[in-house]
């Protein structure tokens, strides 16, 4: 992790203020919607849009413009807006970018329900010209650039695929045409990925995932910078999004202790890699900081770390085989979302290029090494691979018993 030390300290500081808090190590909670003010003069001031205690509590109060404040500068962006769930603020950074008649490139490996979104309510429903692109591409993506391209659409990693796009580049080619360069960075997070020094104009993240870091609220983020800002702040109005203060809160309250959560997760994450790798059955391991993977050298260039979540694709298996797997596992439960403390694991269904299998027969399996000591973890996918794979060899040679016995 770089600058490790630094970081931890300005997530120790960032955004207290005891003239907020009143004198409090923790801003509190701030709970409201009307906002009285104490006379015509100071009423027409608070409802000047660049005021940040403005005329209703939907817009902000103390507790959501610390979070907000915090996290834009965490990003190194301008100003950030909150949502209350990460695919909203995905949805919406991209409702404020686009226009009738506009073209979007997405990535392939883009996370499903934005690809659904982008599919059913952007193509379908609003007249944008949507277009997925192979997102191995770097500036080749200028082939697929039109002079209404609005907006280009990055992921890196991929969901569930884990492929590293070259971000600079793609922004380089986008912003020669004018158009925006949105990233979802929930995977690296601000500490390991610095998304406005790479040419990103608006960077999402579901704080669902690390920055709360304890499964327990839900909630988005979009930082934009400032030509990008006026965009996202009007979509986020114009479509009353916001989010609730006890969930800021929590953000604000795990943003403290992301980068020793971290440092844990990424280094646990990279043995339990490296020990699959060299599973025999296991098939390939999806992880960007693995010497293996097709964009290390990318990542290894833009990152300055990794995380918990990564990829696995398993020897071919039958239903029963994958059932007795997640049957035996101890310390891996089954649940969407990752972030937290807690270890996951969840089958996937295979993705697809041009209509072909992207990784053949196997099966994919998306696992969050969370804060268990990671030999243990370890210990317990090895334990719930032998079960599953003795089963086949259990019953292949209780059926050649039984051909010897009627021979």
């Amino acid at each position: 992790m770089q600058d490790c030390d630094y970081q931890n300290t300005r997530l120790t500081h960032l955004g207290r203020d005891t003239r907020v808090s009143a004198g409090f190590v923790n801003v509190p909670v701030c709970r409201g919607s009307t906002i009285l003010a104490d006379n015509l003069e100071q009423w027409a001031q608070r409802k000047e849009p660049d005021n940040p205690y403005v005329s209703y509590g939907r817009f902000t109060n103390p507790t959501l413009q610390t979070l907000t404040q915090a996290v834009a500068e965490l990003e190194g962006g301008f100003q950030a807006s909150l949502f209350p769930s990460g695919l909203a603020a995905c949805t919406h950074a991209l409702l404020g970018m686009l226009e009738v008649g506009d073209h979007l490139l997405i990535p392939d490996s883009v996370y499903g329900p934005v690809r659904a979104f982008a599919q059913q309510v952007l193509a379908s429903r609003m007249g944008i010209q949507v277009q997925f692109y192979e997102p191995s591409l770097g500036e080749e993506i200028a082939s697929l650039i039109r002079p209404h391209t609005k907006v280009v659409y990055v992921e890196s990693p991929g969901s569930a695929t884990f492929e590293i796009q070259d971000i600079p580049a793609i922004a380089r080619c986008a912003h020669a045409v004018g158009a925006y360069v949105l990233l979802d960075n929930t995977w690296a997070t601000p500490l390991f990925f610095k998304p406005f020094e790479h040419g990103v104009d608006v960077s999402i993240q579901a704080a669902t995932k690390y920055l709360t870091g304890h499964s327990d609220a839900l909630l988005g983020v979009a930082t934009a910078n400032e030509r990008a800002w006026p965009l996202l702040r009007r979509a986020a109005h114009d479509f009353g999004q916001t989010a609730g203060p006890d969930d800021a809160f929590l953000a604000l309250r795990g943003m403290r202790t992301l980068g020793v959560r971290l440092r844990q997760h990424q280094s646990s994450a990279l043995q339990i890699a490296r020990f699959l790798e060299h599973h025999p059955q296991v098939q390939q391991v999806l992880h960007p900081a693995l010497e293996s993977h097709p964009g290390h050298a990318i990542w290894k260039r833009d990152f300055t770390g990794s995380t918990g979540l990564f990829g696995v694709v398993l020897e071919p298996l039958s239903q029963a085989q994958l059932s007795l797997f997640f049957k035996t596992l101890r310390l891996f439960g089954i649940g969407l979302s990752w972030g937290g403390f807690e270890s996951l694991a969840l089958p996937m269904d295979m993705p697809k290029r041009n209509g072909q299998a992207l990784f053949g027969q196997g099966q994919l399996l998306r696992l969050h090494v969370g804060l268990e000591e990671p030999q243990h973890l370890q210990q317990d996918l090895a334990q719930a691979l032998d079960a599953a794979y003795a089963l086949n060899t259990s019953r292949n040679t209780e059926g050649l018993c039984l051909v010897a016995q009627q021979a």
